[in-house]
C-alpha cells in the first residue's frame, strides 16, 4: 500500500492527447474544478472509465481547512464542498483512505468487487459499491515543499482499472500537480487579500496597483467604531475572553458592512475602519442601514453573553474624499484611505463618550439621508484638529 505499482508506461490509445490538453490547453482556465471536471471527460474518451473522481486540495483559509471537488459519471461541472478545521478529529475522516493519504500512504487502492470477508470496511467503499463501482485508487498529489494533496478515481468496469488503465492515470499525476498547484496558490492569494485588505483593494492589488503612493481619490461614506471601555476589559479579562469578545463584536459588525456595499480597510485593536463608495447612490443609506443592523446583532450577542458583561459600540460617521492606495515603507505597505475626511469621522467617533451618543454623524453626511431617517440634531462642536464647529447629529435607529 505505501509504494507506488510498478507498472511500464503503457498508455491507452488517447491518454497523451489528455496530457498535452492538461499541459497546454489549460492556461486560460483560472478555476481547478473547472479543468478537473474537463480532464475527467476527456479520460472518458480516451478510454480511461472513470465513473468518479475526487480532489482533495489543503487551503488554510480563515475558517476552513481545505476543499473537496466532485465529479460523477455524467457531470458537467464538478460540485466543491468545503472542510471545517475539525475534521481530522471526526470519525468519518479517521477511517477514510483521505486519512492513510494524509499518514504517509503513496497510493491507496481497494477491489470494490473482493470476497466480502476481505473487505476493508471503509464507510466510503460501502457507498461506492452501492452505486455499482468495482475499483477505487488514491494518491498523493504533490505541490512544492512537501505540501501534499489527495486524487482519487473510480470505475464501474468489471474487474475495475487494469494496468494500462492505472498507467495512464499515474502518468497524469506530475501536470495535474502543477496545474492545480498554480490555481490552488492564485486562490490562496486572492484569498489571502480579501481576508487581509477587503476584496475590492484585493482585486486592486491583484490588478497591479502595488506601487508605494499609487492611489485614486475615491468620495465615500466613512464609519469609524470600536468599542466602548475596551481598555478596562483588556486589562481584567483573561485573553482568550477578550479575543472572543472581539471576534464576536466584528462578526456582528462585518456580515451587515458587507451585506450592504461597504467595506471594511482596516481592524484597529477594538475598531474598525469601513467605506461605502458613493458611486453606489444609495451609499449613506446603506451605511445607516448597516449600523441598525450591527446594532441589533450586538443586542443579540450581548443578551447570549450577558454574564460578561460585553460592552456597546460607538460609531463616527462622515463623507468626503479620501485617497484610497498604497501607503508605507519601502518594503512594508498598507493599501487603506488617509484624508481630512478619515480624521474627522474618528473624531466624532471620540465624541461619542463626552456626549452620550452612540452613533454621530456630521451634516456633511446628514445632507445626504436628513429627509429617509429619523435624525436628532446635537448641535455645534468643535472637534479638534478642525477650525470651525461642526454641526452633529445622532442616529439612534
Amino acid at each position: 500500500m505505501n509504494a507506488l505499482p510498478n507498472i511500464d508506461p503503457v498508455p491507452t490509445h488517447s491518454d497523451g492527447e489528455v496530457v498535452h490538453w492538461l499541459t497546454n490547453d489549460t492556461r486560460d482556465e483560472r478555476f481547478i474544478d473547472n479543468i478537473f471536471a474537463e480532464l475527467c471527460m476527456r479520460l472518458q474518451r480516451a478510454g480511461i472509465p472513470v465513473k468518479r473522481a475526487s480532489l482533495h486540495v489543503l487551503i488554510h483559509h480563515p475558517q476552513w481547512l481545505g476543499a473537496r471537488i466532485m465529479w460523477a459519471d455524467g457531470m458537467r461541472e464538478a460540485t466543491i464542498e468545503r472542510v471545517d478545521y475539525d475534521v481530522r478529529g471526526r470519525p468519518e475522516y479517521i477511517d477514510s483512505p483521505a486519512n492513510e493519504i494524509h499518514n504517509g500512504a503513496t497510493e491507496v487502492r481497494e477491489n470494490l468487487e473482493r470476497d466480502p470477508a476481505r473487505r476493508r470496511k471503509h464507510a466510503l467503499y460501502n457507498e461506492m459499491r452501492a452505486k455499482g463501482l468495482t475499483d477505487y485508487v488514491a494518491w498523493p498529489l504533490y505541490h512544492t515543499l512537501g505540501k501534499r494533496h489527495i486524487v482519487s478515481f473510480a470505475t464501474d468496469r468489471p474487474g475495475g482499472f487494469d494496468d494500462a488503465q492505472i498507467s495512464g492515470l499515474l502518468k497524469l499525476l506530475p501536470v495535474l500537480a502543477l496545474v492545480s498547484e498554480i490555481r490552488i496558490k492564485n486562490r490562496l492569494a486572492r484569498t489571502l487579500l480579501e481576508t487581509y485588505v477587503g476584496s475590492h483593494a484585493g482585486e486592486l492589488i491583484l490588478a497591479g496597483a502595488t506601487r508605494r503612493g499609487s492611489g485614486t481619490t475615491v468620495r465615500a461614506a466613512i464609519m469609524i467604531c470600536d468599542l466602548r471601555d475596551f481598555t478596562r476589559i483588556s486589562d481584567n479579562w483573561p485573553r482568550d475572553d477578550v479575543i472572543d469578545l472581539l471576534n464576536g463584536y466584528f462578526d456582528a459588525m462585518s456580515e451587515p458592512i458587507a451585506r450592504h456595499g461597504g467595506e471594511i480597510l482596516k481592524f484597529i485593536g477594538d475598531g474598525l475602519l469601513a467605506i461605502f463608495p458613493l458611486s453606489q447612490p444609495s451609499a449613506c443609506a446603506d451605511l445607516l442601514h448597516a449600523v441598525a443592523e450591527a446594532r441589533q446583532a450586538m443586542v443579540a450577542l450581548n443578551e447570549k453573553n450577558s454574564e460578561t458583561g460585553r460592552a456597546p459600540l460607538n460609531y463616527g460617521v462622515h463623507v468626503g474624499d479620501v485617497m484610497y492606495g498604497n501607503i508605507g515603507s519601502r518594503t512594508r505597505l498598507d493599501f487603506t484611505v488617509i484624508g481630512p475626511a478619515v480624521n474627522m469621522a474618528s473624531r466624532l467617533e471620540a465624541l461619542t463618550k463626552q456626549l452620550g451618543r452612540p452613533v454621530l454623524l456630521s451634516r456633511a453626511f446628514a445632507d445626504f439621508v436628513e429627509g429617509d431617517f429619523d435624525l436628532e440634531r446635537v448641535g455645534e462642536y468643535p472637534v479638534r484638529g478642525f477650525n470651525d464647529p461642526i454641526e452633529l447629529f445622532a442616529y439612534h435607529g
